[in-house]
């Protein structure tokens, strides 16, 4: 029986997630979470195989949730659920230590088959995605701008394309706004952009935001 823990902050979402897992005669709920900090606490009390991880979900950083989630259980597997294309976060997740990436406009079969992968070891990632992180191995390849952003310039970078400003995005990374002021001047030269106004241009171009 494999033990599946739902961390998504949409009670809709969570449901559906639910209901899938449950038609499987092999798989059982172990839990659920709406936030990060919810779904690490959770994790140091409940046994669990693997985590099916949404992407956009409050209380810290997507990446940094990851990588204490990995740190603090290394053997609980981590399949991400995202609307986000994949070019988008999945390379990061992965180097995170997630073992799969799945956008949400797959079918529930294919999600299945993805948990069962993951939790037997394995990878999941589409013909496409693989074609991607292939190009990334061998440095070939043309990469877009936001590729080349380390991760917590890349949260920034999103925050930015929000829309948020400096002091907000201080108070939801907690770091000073100093020191974000500083990640948007690195940004801001490796996207070769001058103003916020161009990030949200760029993030609405290529769907970073939300």
């Amino acid at each position: 029986m494999i033990r599946i823990f739902i961390a998504d902050d949409h009670p809709i979402v969570r449901q559906g997630l639910r209901r899938i897992v449950e038609a499987d005669p092999g798989l059982v709920i172990a839990g659920e979470a709406g936030d990060a900090k919810a779904l690490l606490g959770a994790l140091d009390r409940t046994a669990t195989d693997l985590v099916l991880l949404d992407v956009s979900m409050p209380g810290g950083p997507f990446i940094e949730t990851l990588q204490q989630l990995r740190a603090k259980h290394p053997t609980v597997r981590v399949l991400v659920l995202s609307v986000h294309p994949e070019d988008q976060w999945a390379v990061r997740a992965l180097r995170a230590g997630a073992s799969g990436y799945l956008t949400k406009d797959h079918s529930p079969e294919q999600l299945l088959e993805a948990i069962r992968r993951v939790y037997r070891g394995g990878k999941f990632v589409s013909p496409a995605l693989a074609e991607h992180l292939a190009e990334h191995l061998d440095g070939g390849g043309q990469r877009a701008p936001h590729e080349l952003l380390s991760d917590r310039e890349f949260e920034v970078m999103r925050r930015l394309g929000s829309g948020l400003t400096v002091t907000q995005i201080a108070s939801e990374l907690a770091i000073s706004a100093k020191t974000v002021s500083t990640y948007r001047t690195r940004i801001l030269e490796k996207m070769a952009v001058d103003t916020n106004a161009e990030l949200v241009s760029y993030a609405a171009r290529y769907g970073l935001i939300g």
